[in-house]
């Protein structure tokens, strides 16, 4: 993941998608949100809820929204955002300039907003147990302070580390991310810190 340190920076990044991005940001900053580079990429706030925010993949620029689960979606534009791993995350997807409809675009960043407004949330199931895969576990036994520093960290970083091993194929790539993330684990820091 890069980082930015601006939109306008993330943008300019984004050659190939750069009328989109300015575009959508534009209808993003008139709604009065607040703009600011999360996780690497432009979001947008309301009250200090993460409403919406946008990026620029090879194949799509996408619109998503934190709580995207609960607008109505009357035109049936959004997708999960990750099927499987977000209850709430949606995600609207251009692949051209000619499918921007600010109109209607607006028309879900009100309704977005307004759920903020009225409190509509729909919280993360941290209860979930954490299935630690056995190439992690087997690394953090063999450290000790690894898996005192691990066992340190909130439920939420241990869930990160955990499914950033699992969705590794390969056991040469679950080698080299075990490798890359046991000093980060020791120093107390989650696997995304970086960017937040």
């Amino acid at each position: 993941m890069e980082s930015h340190k601006s939109v306008e920076h993330y943008i300019h990044n984004k050659k190939q998608w750069t009328s989109e991005l300015v575009t959508l940001r534009e209808i993003l900053l008139s709604t009065g949100m607040k703009e600011e580079v999360k996780w690497g990429v432009p979001v947008y706030s309301y009250e200090g809820k993460n409403v919406a925010g946008i990026a620029a993949f090879k194949s799509y620029v996408g619109l998503w929204f934190y709580q995207g689960a609960l607008l109505k979606d009357a035109k049936k534009k959004l997708v999960n955002a990750q099927e499987g791993k977000t209850k709430a995350l949606r995600q609207w997807l251009f692949t051209s300039m000619k499918e921007i409809d600010e109109k209607l675009i607006r028309t879900y960043l009100k309704e977005a907003i307004q759920n903020v407004k009225a409190g509509k949330e729909i919280k993360p199931d941290r209860d979930k147990p954490i299935a630690i895969p056995k190439e992690l576990s087997s690394h953090l036994k063999k450290t000790p302070s690894a898996l005192k520093a691990f066992n340190l960290l909130s439920k939420g970083k241990q869930r990160e580390y955990a499914e950033y091993i699992t969705e590794a194929a390969r056991s040469e790539t679950k080698s080299r991310r075990i490798k890359k993330i046991l000093p980060m684990i020791v120093n107390g820091d989650g696997l995304h810190d970086k960017y937040k």
